[in-house]
């Protein structure tokens, strides 16, 4: 079977890099019409300049500004968004500390992005879904969202496993309108700025013995994770919903 999108619209936030990037690209690829986000315009203008993806800098700790770049899309699309890709996260510039040390504006600038914004795009984009009798919902969370950090920021562990269960439960609510909602979990894959200063951290002998945890005995890519967000975007997965797809390798 060959997968196409000719004539949808996808919506992806975080597409200034790194897996929103690939995820972006890959739609372009197949023949979607794809629209995408991100907080830094100067890596979204790069991402266009690699693809037919049209872009808009925004944001998305904004839940209204959120809400008005998916209304936006709609109107330019002239319907419902088919797929919508929550990619936007990550440890918003953090690193590991004791619990006592993490103040109350580090914990909820992790939540704002990885879980806010999620909800915020979902709740926008649904109605017009519902009243086209079907759509996509896909959100990247992480192997953070389905057991400890490796990151140990104990936010960005807690927002992941919100995430997911954010997830779960709008499979549920929408699935009756033809609506599926599943997640993607990648596992440490280096694919920006802040995974490569987390790997670094790690240095050789650590490196080498997270590498001997995965089954392949190796890292993946941004790419594997654009593969999997395809997988839940495509007809193969009409009856797949409400699921979480580690892809990490084997762990």
């Amino acid at each position: 079977m060959e997968i196409r999108f000719a004539g949808k619209i996808v919506a992806v936030t975080g597409a200034g890099h790194g897996f929103g990037r690939a995820i972006a690209l890959r739609f372009a690829s197949l023949g979607a019409r794809v629209f995408a986000t991100d907080l830094s315009g100067e890596e979204l203008a790069q991402t266009a300049g690699m693809g037919p993806v049209a872009v808009e800098a925004m944001d998305l700790r904004d839940r209204a500004a959120a809400a008005g770049w998916i209304r936006e899309i709609e109107r330019r699309a002239g319907g419902a968004i088919d797929v919508l890709v929550s990619n936007a996260g990550g440890v918003a510039g953090q690193v590991a500390k004791p619990i006592g040390e993490v103040t109350d504006e580090e914990w909820d600038a992790i939540f704002a992005i990885n879980v806010h914004a999620a909800f915020a795009l979902a709740r926008a984009a649904a109605p017009a879904m519902q009243r086209a009798g079907g759509g996509r919902i896909v959100t990247i969370s992480s192997g953070a969202g389905l057991g400890p950090s490796l990151t140990g920021i104990q936010a960005y562990c807690s927002a992941k496993h919100a995430l997911v269960g954010l997830t779960r439960q709008l499979a549920h609510e929408l699935g009756p309108f033809g609506i599926t909602v599943n997640s993607v979990a990648p596992g440490f894959i280096r694919s920006n700025a802040a995974s490569e200063r987390q790997w670094e951290s790690y240095g050789r002998e650590g490196q080498k013995a997270l590498i001997e945890r995965i089954a392949l005995r190796r890292l993946g890519s941004a790419e594997d994770i654009a593969n999997a967000v395809i997988f839940f975007a495509s007809d193969l997965a009409g009856f797949v919903n409400g699921q979480v797809l580690a892809v990490d390798g084997g762990r």
